[in-house]
């Protein structure tokens, strides 16, 4: 049975193919193998990709951080052209530190995903510009910044074009953290040249993607796919996986002014937290997940309706245990957005005293407003 598989490796994450161990990566059951080699189907699918392809079922993986370092060296000892990507909604949290040694002296094109979701005020010059500030930051002089929303095949031709510009022949490298999309991306790109759109398994479930995953290109170059790196101060990191449908947008982001008094508190499910210190009197805009619910209450009785309500109108989390917060003060000096990473901001729209709360190693920054205020006011 094992002779069947041939170093075979699963085209949707990208594991190698086996059939000794039901709970590792790659695991076929020996009767599903026997009867694709019968059929002589090219594409066989893990046991954990089918679940998750036909069913939305997620099963643990394997892979570790050393895994993940292994796989990213390869990068640099290669001459390739590197596509990062990068959420939309999550900058901080999709920028992988230290990239730049894994990218040698390699080009880098980056590529910005899920701009479906975000608010029509969006400001494309501005959010090129300040991605570019950020990167280089990172010793990373990108060739380009790309804007694509992948899942609704916007900006495919456009980023197609870059890389062919930019790669000169040489295979291309797709990099980034776990749920930027970089599957999606990719299928996007083998659906424009008529290939099939669904050959890698996508999901919103962290690690989806186990192993390199190499598409030939006409020229004998590859696209080639590698998993995404878990980064532990993301939200979705602490979450139990039922409740990650509770922080994943799936559409345009409506923002939500709060006039808020000093005093005053806003609750973000049960994971996050907004306290107005002062002046008397502000307004704080929500970039969130539309699901995502908000309620308003008095700081000083805060703590009490967190307890009371946590896993009931404050969700998530809903099945796991409550998180407890993290107090994190501010003195902001002008418009700046209050980041959670994994969640979406709260952009405060004048200089105020605030703090923020968060489950503890989920990061919070404080960065420019990138936004301007929009419509949904509340009083």
């Amino acid at each position: 049975m094992t002779q069947m598989l041939n170093n075979r490796y699963c085209p949707g994450c990208g594991a190698k193919l086996q059939v000794d161990d039901p709970n590792g990566s790659g695991y076929i059951p020996p009767n599903a193998l026997a009867r694709a080699v019968e059929k002589q189907h090219h594409s066989v699918y893990c046991s954990r990709c089918f679940k998750l392809r036909h069913y939305n079922e997620i099963s643990p993986a394997s892979l570790t951080d050393d895994d993940f370092l292994e796989l990213l060296n390869d990068v640099a000892a290669s001459d390739a052209l590197v596509i990062y990507v990068l959420d939309a909604l999550d900058l901080y949290g999709s920028t992988i530190n230290g990239l730049q040694r894994f990218v040698g002296k390699n080009p880098v094109l980056v590529t910005v995903n899920k701009i479906d979701l975000l608010p029509k005020s969006f400001n494309s010059r501005k959010l090129k510009n300040y991605i570019k500030k950020r990167v280089k930051e990172q010793g990373i002089n990108a060739v380009d910044v790309a804007f694509v929303s992948a899942s609704k095949n916007r900006g495919i031709d456009e980023l197609m074009a870059s890389i062919e510009n930019a790669r000169k022949g040489r295979d291309v490298y797709v990099v980034g953290v776990a749920n930027v999309g970089k599957s999606t991306i990719i299928n996007g790109i083998l659906g424009a040249v008529g290939e099939d759109k669904k050959r890698i398994t996508t999901s919103y479930y962290p690690g989806t993607t186990l192993g390199r995953i190499a598409i030939p290109l006409d020229d004998g170059a590859s696209i080639i796919d590698t998993p995404g790196i878990i980064q532990k101060h993301q939200l979705s990191s602490f979450l139990d996986p039922s409740d990650l449908k509770y922080i994943m947008p799936k559409k345009e982001l409506r923002p939500i002014t709060y006039q808020l008094n000093k005093g005053q508190t806003l609750f973000i499910g049960g994971v996050a937290r907004l306290d107005y210190e002062g002046p008397k009197r502000g307004s704080v805009t929500c970039y969130l997940p539309n699901q995502l619910l908000i309620h308003r209450t008095r700081t000083s009785r805060a703590d009490a309706f967190y307890q009371k309500h946590v896993g009931g109108i404050l969700q998530p989390p809903k099945k796991s245990e409550p998180l407890p917060l993290k107090q994190h003060t501010y003195t902001v000096k002008e418009a700046s957005d209050v980041v959670y990473s994994g969640l979406g901001w709260i952009t405060i729209n004048q200089p105020s005293q605030i703090s923020a709360w968060a489950v503890a190693k989920n990061d919070i920054i404080i960065r420019p407003a990138l936004f301007g205020q929009d419509q949904g006011v509340k009083s």
